[in-house]
């Protein structure tokens, strides 16, 4: 990148920060109370409330990560959008309402008031943290991912400075604080998505290319890719294709390449020539023919139960985000968290028409981004792939800008849910007490993200929506809507929920790829951890039957009883 266009970056970046943290506290001056900074004291409009967890809900893995999974896998990639927006669905018919008239604060205090017992509500809080905790990590990751590839600065610098911003944020002045600043950004980012997908869409239709063609796609320009960790790539076409680095465990130097499938070394450079056909990692449709069918999967074997698990994560898993569900306590009454929720579907269906084009585009002008283990660069690189000069540059300090917004606005709501959990059911209530929760909850996933390897974001966020959907879903689900659950039966159920999805993450980042079903299992648990949660919680409780709280029709009727009818308790926190 030119001078020009660094600058250009460099300033993108720093406007949308700052801009995030002035806007913050512009919106948090009259932030005092506790309740303040835990639900914006329930006064947020439903309008403004949707484009604010619009805005939170739209992260690294929407914003960047949709599109180079639409470039890498194809039409099966697309469940991914459907499904981040289709969860809200079942949010508006199955939680939205009863969850805002239980006047509950955070999914812990929710399971107190539901189940009537203070150890359900510590193995939520427990729950509630670690869903954040996994959910942040890529949020940091993707930071330092866009300002390596559009400044060549080490990727850790992405991290602390995003990390910095988004403390500093929600200390400032909280839900209140926040609520202000995700509503600018997701307009911010609808923007910056939105621009480039329409000038490389007029591109694309004054010079069409077969996008269904039978080889892999191929560079126009001399390329030069840069291989930041070990990938197996197959080369179908090499004729310009050379290696320098670790090919197959040993070191070359600008080696050409034959047809065949290579294990290309951690920090390797493949350079491609003008016209050359690109390498396609291998776990990838390999012709553009396969790319633009469905029904191949996500690399590996078993590629029906990977779309259909993947389908049941992100569609159950948003009914668990802590960070999402803490936005319909900000609303005045159960009616206006309905229209909240349904106001989202609206917008999300929005955003993401923009990155699915920009991956299907992408093939055709960042042809490369196949050839390295994550396509997430894909969106900050075809603004300069379409436009030339100044333009092109400009458009590239947009996506900047709206790319630090999405880590931003979602790493602000998930830090919020942690101060509010940790501060309120592990200490005393109170505005110091936040902070000083937030100060701590935004360092520990920091230093994580510092150490923890990477994967392409949708997939990682993919698999913090398979805990969620195992954990915090089912105990929502059955306390709003089966009488019978008991304090044994959800604390089990979270349990080997936790226990089961938390073993296939770990599991599932750290083992090489393979087509076996356990391989498939670990990558997509979904299928398998969801089912077993929900049975737990039912078996245990329908063993523990005698213990279910004798004041329970009085708790369904604060939950699913209109407000008018006077049955709803607010409950406000105490503290300085």
């Amino acid at each position: 990148m030119t001078g020009v266009g660094a600058a250009l970056v460099i300033f993108a970046v720093a406007l949308a920060t700052l801009g995030t943290v002035a806007v913050g506290a512009w919106g948090g001056r009259g932030a005092r109370s506790t309740s303040d900074f835990l639900v914006a004291s329930r006064s947020i409009g439903s309008r403004w409330n949707a484009a604010a967890i619009s805005g939170e809900y739209l992260s690294a893995a929407s914003f960047l990560g949709v599109a180079g999974l639409v470039a890498k896998y194809g039409a099966d990639a697309l469940w991914y959008p459907i499904g981040f927006t289709a969860g809200y669905l079942a949010l508006l018919l199955f939680v939205a309402a009863p969850l805002r008239r239980s006047g509950a604060y955070t999914v812990p205090d929710f399971a107190e008031f539901r189940l009537g017992s203070l150890r359900a509500r510590r193995v939520a809080m427990i729950v509630v943290v670690a869903v954040c905790v996994l959910y942040l990590v890529p949020q940091l990751q993707g930071a330092g991912l866009t300002l390596n590839i559009l400044l060549g600065v080490p990727g850790w610098v992405g991290v602390v400075v995003v990390g910095v911003a988004l403390v500093v944020n929600v200390v400032s002045g909280g839900m209140r604080s926040v609520t202000f600043a995700q509503g600018v950004q997701y307009w911010l980012k609808l923007t910056a998505i939105a621009v480039p997908a329409l000038f490389a869409v007029i591109h694309f239709a004054q010079q069409p290319q077969d996008l269904g063609a039978p080889l892999p796609p191929r560079v126009v320009a001399a390329t030069t890719v840069q291989v930041p960790t070990e990938v197996t790539v197959t080369v179908t076409d090499p004729a310009g294709v050379r290696a320098t680095g670790t090919l197959d465990g040993r070191s070359v130097t600008d080696e050409p390449l034959t047809a065949g499938t290579f294990v290309i070394g951690d920090d390797s450079t493949l350079v491609l020539d003008a016209g050359a056909a690109t390498p396609v990692v291998s776990d990838a449709p390999q012709t553009g023919a396969a790319w633009s069918r469905s029904g191949g999967g996500f690399g590996g074997g078993h590629p029906l139960y990977q779309v259909l698990s993947l389908m049941l994560a992100t569609f159950l898993g948003t009914l668990g985000l802590p960070h999402v569900l803490v936005r319909f306590y900000t609303n005045r009454n159960g009616n206006a968290a309905r229209r909240t929720a349904l106001t989202v579907i609206a917008l999300l269906a929005g955003f993401y028409l923009f990155p699915t084009v920009l991956g299907v585009l992408a093939r055709v002008y960042v042809p490369q981004v196949l050839t390295t283990g994550t396509a997430d660069a894909a969106v900050l690189m075809i603004p300069a792939a379409v436009l030339d000069g100044l333009p092109g540059q400009l458009l590239v300090a947009l996506v900047a800008a709206g790319a630090i917004a999405a880590f931003l606005a979602t790493a602000s709501g998930l830090l919020i849910s942690i101060a509010g959990v940790v501060s309120t059911d592990l200490l005393r209530p109170g505005v110091r007490t936040f902070r000083v929760c937030a100060l701590i909850g935004g360092l520990v996933p920091i230093g994580l993200a510092l150490v923890a390897g990477t994967l392409e974001l949708s997939r990682s966020v993919g698999l913090v929506f398979a805990v969620s959907a195992a954990t915090l879903c089912p105990l929502l689900v059955l306390g709003i809507w089966w009488r019978g659950l008991t304090a044994a039966g959800a604390v089990a159920g979270l349990v080997v929920g936790s226990i089961t999805s938390g073993a296939a993450v770990v599991a599932g980042t750290v083992m090489a790829s393979s087509d076996s079903w356990a391989a498939s299992v670990l990558s997509f648990p979904a299928t398998v951890t969801v089912p077993l949660s929900f049975a737990t919680m039912i078996a245990v409780s329908l063993a523990t039957r005698r213990s279910v709280r004798s004041d329970v029709a009085t708790v369904f009727a604060r939950m699913h009883v209109p407000e008018r009818f006077g049955m709803v308790l607010e409950r406000t926190p105490t503290g300085d």
